[in-house]
């Protein structure tokens, strides 16, 4: 019968794995790092977003976690900021009343959902701005895109993984706020309205 003692080797096996999984995640950050500071693609995705009057953000399955994730980081900076669900903000809807003034945030990651291209595509066939955000050069949106964020960037020799989306995610809201007029006005609309209503616990 076992003592309930965590057998040693496995333990050591654990933490084998931790430090391997690490060491990359360590050496993916710093590529990841190293292509934000020398690449201006983000900026100009960035200016793009503030520049529209009515801003869109698409994904499906997997992509519409960062879709979402995007979405609500630029509603706290930016107005008309609206996230493609299906259900409250609907394809049909935003396709019939597309502006040159429009942009679309369309994410696209293996494996690339038909939905997404198709209502991309038609998007910038409307007229609207298209912003491609995927992880190949080969990937359906990426030649359609007026803007196109490649995730791993070219040359950057690692898989995609969510930690290298969320940095782009969180990189590409941070330049949108630091640059959209009235952004710091609605954080601190937010915040106020925060205490408020009393929806933070302390």
């Amino acid at each position: 019968m076992s003592d309930g003692t965590p057998a040693r080797p496995q333990r050591r096996s654990a933490a084998l794995l931790k430090r391997r999984l690490v060491d990359e995640q360590r050496t993916q950050l710093d590529a990841m790092l190293d292509w934000i500071l020398t690449d201006p693609t983000l900026e100009e995705m960035a200016a793009q977003i503030v520049g529209a009057r009515r801003r869109f953000v698409i994904g499906a399955t997997q992509s519409f976690s960062y879709a979402s994730l995007l979405a609500l980081d630029l509603s706290a900076s930016l107005a008309n900021v609206h996230l493609v669900d299906g259900t409250i903000i609907r394809p049909i809807d935003v396709l019939s009343d597309v502006r040159s003034s429009d942009a679309m945030v369309a994410f696209s990651v293996q494996r690339y959902r038909k939905y997404t291209i198709d209502i991309a595509a038609a998007f910038r066939d409307a007229g609207g701005r298209l912003l491609v955000i995927t992880d190949s050069p080969d990937a359906p949106l990426a030649q359609l895109g007026a803007d196109v964020v490649l995730v791993p960037p070219p040359g950057v020799s690692f898989d995609r993984s969510p930690s290298s989306l969320s940095l782009v995610i969180s990189v590409i809201a941070s330049l949108t706020a630091a640059s959209a007029k009235g952004a710091g006005r609605r954080n601190a609309q937010r915040d106020h309205l925060g205490e408020a209503l009393d929806l933070y616990v302390e």
